[in-house]
């Protein structure tokens, strides 16, 4: 049987562990404290649809380790220079460049390694 703990980890009854990246488990605060960013600017960075946390049934936004990983890329894109509307572009192609990857290797897979 499956289950998830308070920090995203997911695992079995034999007490298998594994990270769930996807799961949102941090508040707004820690989440910006993590990546040393303004709470505000976190919000301003959703609203321009850099990065979509999940939401408790309340309306709490939870972030992920995913999510904290793409701040930390926003923040790095920032100091490169780049404006939120660039940002939003590089992030965009990043994103369809990684799942362009992973049909890939699905495929090879699926060929038995070819």
């Amino acid at each position: 049987m499956q289950g998830v703990d308070a920090v995203g980890r997911s695992g079995d009854d034999e007490g298998e562990a594994r990270f769930d990246e996807d799961r949102g488990v941090y508040a707004i605060s820690v989440a910006a404290e993590m990546v040393g960013l303004g709470v505000q600017t976190l919000r301003v960075y959703e609203a321009r649809g850099l990065l979509a946390p999940e939401r408790t049934p309340g309306g709490t936004r939870r972030y992920s380790a995913g999510d904290v990983e793409r701040l930390r890329r926003i923040a790095a894109l920032l100091d490169a220079g780049l404006n939120l509307a660039g940002i939003g572009m590089v992030l965009a192609l990043q994103d369809e460049n990684a799942r362009l990857r992973r049909e890939r290797a699905d495929r090879v897979e699926g060929r038995g390694g070819r």
